[in-house]
């Protein structure tokens, strides 16, 4: 790697501690019949790529040749942040009339006239080989692991599910995608966990045309606080590569890891 492709972020005091917040409960009711209804002080001693990106090529896995994500869990503190809310115990009437409480977290940053706080991105690249998913690696303080996962990405005011992942998939990984005009194209409404927070998003579906120009080297928009390298996996392969993934130490992203056993049970069942 040419070393005006690489950066070192030495260590440095992160965010600052947040402080534990002092909201209000929340009064709710939950119908009889049916249901629907870190802070972060981090220091990091990582590598980071510039936007250069080598061509695909047939029987490589790696698009983009960077070193591993790697981070380090300095502290972890709780609290309120920027983006969400650790909320006082929100009481609800649950379906047999008890009265009782439930502690959650809400996020914060969803734009007003949105349905949704963001979008994740099944982006397919035309391969020799192959349909190929486009994956990355992210150390994740959370969990203090290496994550594998979907390109993924908050909505912006005035944007909608596609023009968001269509511009996140170009920041992160410098593809140019088109979303799939089918009915596949822009997910339902998921929520991530919601026995914790209300955070949700769309799966959206994207097509990359590898014999675009633009996508021979893609070059990232990566903020100063993004480490991802970027791979594909060959469709067929996603389930057989999330176990060895795993085996290594690897974290799999619940949409990854749901995606990969969806495309496995219709193997096993032989669902076409």
């Amino acid at each position: 790697m040419d070393e005006d492709t690489r950066r070192e972020l030495r260590p440095g005091t992160g965010i600052a501690a947040a402080r534990r917040g002092s909201a209000g409960s929340r009064d709710v009711s939950i119908p009889a019949q049916g249901s629907g209804v870190k802070g972060e002080s981090e220091q990091w001693e990582a590598s980071r790529v510039s936007s250069r990106s080598a061509p695909f090529a047939s029987g490589h896995s790696l698009i983009h040749a960077v070193h591993k994500p790697e981070g380090q869990i300095n502290e972890s503190p709780f609290g309120v942040t920027s983006w969400y809310t650790s909320s006082s115990p929100t009481k609800y009437t649950s379906p047999d009339g008890h009265a009782r409480t439930w502690e959650s977290a809400e996020r914060q940053t969803r734009p007003k006239n949105s349905l949704i706080d963001g979008v994740g991105i099944v982006a397919i690249l035309t391969t020799p080989d192959g349909p190929a998913l486009l994956l990355q690696k992210q150390f994740r303080p959370p969990i203090n692991a290496v994550c594998i996962e979907v390109p993924a990405g908050l909505v912006d005011e005035g944007e909608d599910a596609a023009t968001c992942a269509v511009r996140e998939l170009k920041e992160e990984t410098g593809y140019v995608g088109e979303v799939m005009k089918s009915d596949l194209g822009v997910g339902p409404i998921m929520f991530n966990d919601p026995g914790f927070c209300n955070t949700n998003l769309r799966m959206i579906h994207v097509t990359v045309d590898m014999s675009r120009p633009e996508n021979q080297r893609p070059v990232p928009e990566l903020e100063d606080n993004e480490f991802i390298e970027c791979f594909t996996v060959l469709l067929k392969d996603l389930y057989a590569e999330c176990r060895r993934l795993e085996r290594e130490g690897y974290a799999i992203d619940a949409r990854v890891g749901t995606l990969a056993e969806g495309i496995e049970v219709a193997r096993q069942w032989k669902i076409t």
